[in-house]
């Protein structure tokens, strides 16, 4: 078992803030993923490319991962950089680590519905520059307050969490070991199935039902390494697009032919 150093903890904390801090070029689509944040936490640890594997591990979770409305079903932020550090400096299997990954996603919920909530009253104070004509201070109300707060929110509960968690994850495997940790280890690889399934969800539909199966037979009996069959996939996306957009002017033309037929 490695012991996390309070650098290392105020460094994980850092890492989630800027994952879900929407700052620009950083969050959603970028840091916020596990296998990005998994890998930058390995990093600050020592172990790269135990995190970056870990990483991935949970990122298969929330391959379909969707927040519409405001909503938010996990925070895949907080699940990647704990995760990977508890899995790291407790030595657990990666199913182990995605076990204990979800969970630690589903919490952080909390504070994505906490900062919605305290950002409201940043609202009224940029009314209040508006009303007063400082519009050069808006973007403290729009920037600066929100970044504060959303760090104070962030990063110093998930430092604490590393740095003391992780002080104590030996003895709760030790207290788990056995049934529970191998029902943990078992739960934890059927979970990559449910993020897989979600995403053919969305696949699964219209004109893109035949795609999918001609993708599953090229995968399965050509053996092509997968940048291989990615760069295919992508030329065949580029054709259909181009073939369907050559396609909908002769579409319109047939369907203003037959309005006016109508209207004869």
């Amino acid at each position: 078992m490695e012991k996390m150093t309070i650098i290392q903890a105020a460094l994980c904390g850092v890492v989630y803030w800027l994952a879900v801090g929407n700052l620009p070029f950083v969050g959603l689509w970028s840091l916020q993923r596990p296998l990005v944040c998994g890998m930058i936490t390995g990093l600050i640890l020592g172990h790269p490319v135990q995190g970056a594997v870990i990483g991935a591990t949970i990122n298969l979770v929330y391959l379909g991962f969707m927040s519409a409305g405001g909503s938010m079903p996990a925070d895949m932020g907080l699940a990647g950089v704990l995760g990977t550090a508890y899995a790291i400096v407790g030595g657990l299997d990666t199913d182990t680590a995605l076990a204990l990954a979800v969970p630690i996603g589903i919490l952080g919920t909390i504070v994505w519905a906490g900062r919605m909530t305290f950002d409201c009253f940043f609202v009224h104070i940029a009314d209040k520059y508006i009303e007063k004509e400082q519009y050069n201070k808006i973007w403290r109300a729009n920037v600066l307050f929100p970044q504060i707060m959303c760090f104070l929110m962030t990063a110093i509960p998930c430092a604490l969490a590393a740095y003391f968690g992780s002080n104590y994850i030996q003895g709760i495997l030790n207290m788990l070991s056995g049934k529970v940790l191998t029902v943990f280890q078992i739960i934890g690889g059927l979970m990559p199935a449910l993020g897989i399934a979600i995403t053919l969800q969305y696949i699964f539909k219209g004109e893109s039902k035949v795609f999918l199966f001609v993708g599953f037979l090229l995968a399965v009996y050509s053996k092509l390494p997968l940048l291989t069959l990615g760069i295919i996939a992508l030329l065949v996306a580029v054709v259909y697009v181009q073939v369907t957009s050559a396609m909908e002017p002769a579409k319109a033309a047939v369907i203003d032919d037959e309005d006016d037929e109508e209207d004869d």
